[in-house]
């Protein structure tokens, strides 16, 4: 034991391979990231789908959604049309980030999960990218209608992922939810590229007859024997918003313009800034299942919190408490965004893609699609409370809003020391070992022949 957690091992050793068409199958899937980096919204109601109907039908569905929208809010010719547009990608976007890291977890072999997982946040870092640099493109038009097309232009991604995800497979675990346990074989047979799946078909049949036992998977989470999955599922997107990343994107625009990009300070920051963010979640993909999800969580909460230090102190010299930024040196504006990139990249390397990848990894069968839910939720919920308090904040604490996310990355970064096990390397399906081997969560998660009726409460 060291550092306050337990290194398990998987007690089995799936025969799975990394296939061509696990590969495929996974990026396809994880490009409905580019809807989500296109726009938020609020994730409502697709838990029930996903589990009813499958992982594959809700992303067709969110997918028609975002088309639809994007489709009224171009041709809006009232503001009823663009409520509802807004309204409708809502949907989507709580139907994407419902079942997309869940099918990748359960289709992906669990050597590449955290691989093939990412490329959903490396999608989000493209889309974000693509829509800031057409946002600032056509924004000059001059006939005013720039927004039109940079609302109809999400039509693209979601044909994309429409055409894609008909021709996706749905999951093993999913189609055994729904007694197509043959389908399943034949389906597991492909992706793992052997016919020695007979364990892990095992061991999926017998997390679906768990999960059959669960008629309200709501309320299950609530039971000790979930707690740990429901901590974690409220509080990675919780801390995931209090990084600090939006009043770094804010300064950034300043500290171009200072040294000399003049007007196309803002373009030039997305450009920079979203460069940074793809590049550092392409590092992500290659490490996080080398080095572990813990590391790279912690490793970049050191490298934000840092950062963060660096620029509080920089700009309380250089801009004054007043917020004045008077005449700045080119060179000390460098060195400003310099820092800028670098917890850019921290963020990306870790709390980014990180959020995703370890909530959709850790909630058994019976409960995964409620607790996703759930995660998906809490994340839209405080990205929109961020949002709406930011420019407040910003004023009253100017260069100090610095330090107080600062105390937020010190804050999640111990939580996660403490509380978070390594689940690198660990079947899904056999997840529930690093709960009962942890040295707190043991308390809560016990196998099942020691449990009593005080555990279920």
């Amino acid at each position: 034991m060291a550092g306050g957690f337990i290194t398990t091992r998987p007690s089995k050793n799936y025969p799975g391979k990394l296939t061509f068409r696990v590969f495929i199958t996974c990026l396809v899937a994880a490009f409905r990231g580019l809807i989500f980096g296109y726009d938020l919204g609020i994730s409502v109601l697709a838990s029930t789908v996903t589990r009813l109907f499958g992982r594959r039908f809700t992303m067709i569905s969110g997918g028609v959604l975002f088309l639809a929208s994007a489709g009224l809010n171009a041709f809006a010719q009232h503001v009823w049309m663009l409520i509802v547009g807004r309204m409708l990608l809502g949907f989507g976007i709580g139907c994407a980030n419902q079942s997309v890291p869940i099918y990748v977890s359960e289709v992906a072999p669990y050597k590449y999960r955290g691989v093939l997982n990412m490329m959903f946040q490396l999608a989000i870092t493209i889309g974000i990218f693509v829509a800031n640099v057409l946002n600032y493109i056509l924004a000059k038009m001059e006939n005013g209608e720039g927004w039109r097309y940079s609302l109809g232009f999400a039509a693209v991604p979601a044909i994309m992922i429409i055409i894609g995800a008909i021709f996706l497979p749905d999951s093993p675990s999913s189609l055994i939810e729904r007694g197509l346990g043959e389908k399943a074989k034949k389906e597991l047979i492909k992706i793992r590229g052997t016919t020695d799946i007979e364990q892990e078909f095992e061991d999926l049949l017998a997390a679906s007859e768990s999960s059959k036992a669960v008629k309200h998977p709501w309320v299950s989470l609530l039971k000790r024997q979930y707690r740990p999955q429901l901590t974690f599922a409220m509080a990675i997107p919780f801390f995931q918003q209090l990084t600090g990343m939006n009043v770094i994107v804010f300064y950034a625009p300043v500290l171009f313009k200072t040294i000399g990009f003049g007007a196309n300070a803002s373009l030039m920051s997305a450009m920079i800034t979203g460069g940074c963010n793809a590049i550092a979640t392409l590092v992500s993909i290659f490490t996080v299942d080398k080095f572990g999800r813990r590391t790279l969580f912690l490793e970049g909460g050191i490298q934000m919190f840092i950062c963060q230090i660096v620029i509080t102190v920089a700009i309380a010299c250089k801009f004054g408490v007043d917020g004045n930024p008077g005449m700045l040196p080119k060179w000390f504006a460098i060195v400003v965004v310099c820092g800028i990139c670098v917890y850019v990249a921290g963020f990306a390397w870790s709390w980014g893609p990180l959020g995703w990848l370890v909530p959709s990894e850790i909630f058994p069968l019976e409960v995964r699609s409620a607790a996703q839910s759930i995660n998906v939720s809490v994340n839209m919920i405080f990205t929109f409370a961020i949002a709406q308090i930011f420019t407040t904040m910003l004023c009253h604490m100017k260069f100090e809003l610095f330090i107080f996310f600062a105390c937020f990355v010190i804050v999640m970064s111990t939580f996660i020391y403490k509380f978070l096990p390594e689940t690198k390397g660990v079947p899904i399906e056999e997840m529930h070992i690093v709960w009962q081997t942890h040295p707190y969560w043991k308390i809560f998660v016990k196998p099942a022949e020691l449990r009593t009726n005080s555990d279920e409460c």
